[in-house]
């Protein structure tokens, strides 16, 4: 947000249904959060919803990429022409993934990724900042460079650096570079043994959801992912509050996700938020994630015979009842 100027008086459209930090990059540069639905197919930013939230103020949208399945970059693409507005992509979740051949994070005006613990390629903490942009990439540089222009020292371009602009210290201590590079170097490995737990849970629970009980994750076909989350989602809050406990019973360490934003105590009061996203809140309700991270695929034999038996018969025992 500091790399695009955004400021009071300007407008940033985003899903509600995301990590708070997405909302915190806007609000910490006393900016208005706009919040629009999701597709429920997908629990991706909806563009079409995007584009009756489109005001004069509106500086930028930011497409969440949910559980590293792309967004429809395509109708974003459009939207920011049309309109003359920012594209910054949320790939937290999306390192890896592709949408039309392209990496997500790439395509939109800014890319932002994440090497968080919860994350497929991991340092801990610290992320990435991307963007094909010249001057966003100027600014952001100094931005990270606590507001020098130390940068363009080291390539040579200047004489000396010194203090240009505002900034703090946005870049990844030498320790955890070393294991990021580590872990970049094993993330065809990475997604290849998430790749086999995530297909495990979606053939195990394909007869389910054929019933209609379960809805099993979409992937668009122009989408390559990166197997960061497996979820899927039940009738209704009750049904899926029954059913992570009846998971957890087993051991099986099923959760939720996000509370959306726009309905958590600091969107209803700090930012005075009264929008009504009832897709939003309806997905929210209704997501129930299984285990996902590499190590399962050693025990992924064993973890696919409880899960789906647990699944079923806690559905079996309330349709019954």
């Amino acid at each position: 947000m500091l790399a695009l100027e955004v400021g009071p008086g300007d407008e940033v459209i985003m899903p509600s249904f995301t990590f708070v930090s997405s909302a915190n990059s806007v609000v910490l540069r006393g900016a208005q959060v706009v919040f629009a639905e999701v597709d429920p197919v997908t629990l991706n930013l909806d563009p079409d919803d995007v584009e009756k939230r489109v005001t004069k103020r509106t500086k930028a949208v930011m497409p969440v990429h949910y559980a590293g399945v792309g967004c429809d970059m395509h109708a974003f693409a459009e939207l920011s022409q049309k309109h003359g507005i920012r594209i910054v992509e949320d790939a937290a979740q999306a390192v890896d993934s592709q949408n039309g051949g392209r990496f997500l994070g790439t395509i939109g005006d800014i890319g932002c990724y994440s090497f968080h613990g919860t994350k497929n390629i991991t340092c801990g903490e610290g992320g990435a900042f991307i963007t094909n942009d010249d001057k966003i990439a100027e600014r952001a540089e100094i931005l990270a460079e606590k507001g020098t222009n130390r940068s363009a020292f080291l390539r040579g371009q200047v004489d000396k650096y010194s203090w240009v602009g505002c900034g703090s210290s946005c870049i990844l201590s030498d320790i955890l570079a070393a294991v990021l590079e580590v872990q970049l170097k094993k993330r065809q490995e990475i997604k290849q043994r998430r790749r086999v737990v995530w297909e495990a849970y979606a053939a195990a629970l394909q007869a389910l959801a054929e019933e209609h009980r379960i809805v099993l994750p979409h992937v668009p076909d122009e989408c390559d992912h990166n197997y960061h989350i497996f979820y899927f989602r039940v009738a209704s809050r009750d049904e899926r509050d029954q059913l992570l406990k009846a998971l957890q019973a087993e051991g099986i360490g099923a959760t939720f996700h996000f509370v959306p934003l726009h309905s958590s105590s600091y969107g209803r009061t700090s930012l005075k938020n009264d929008q009504q996203l009832p897709i939003t809140d309806r997905c929210s309700d209704t997501v129930i994630r299984l285990p996902l991270y590499p190590g399962l695929a050693d025990q992924v034999d064993s973890l696919i015979d409880a899960t789906p038996t647990t699944i079923g018969s806690m559905m079996s025992a309330r349709k019954g009842a």
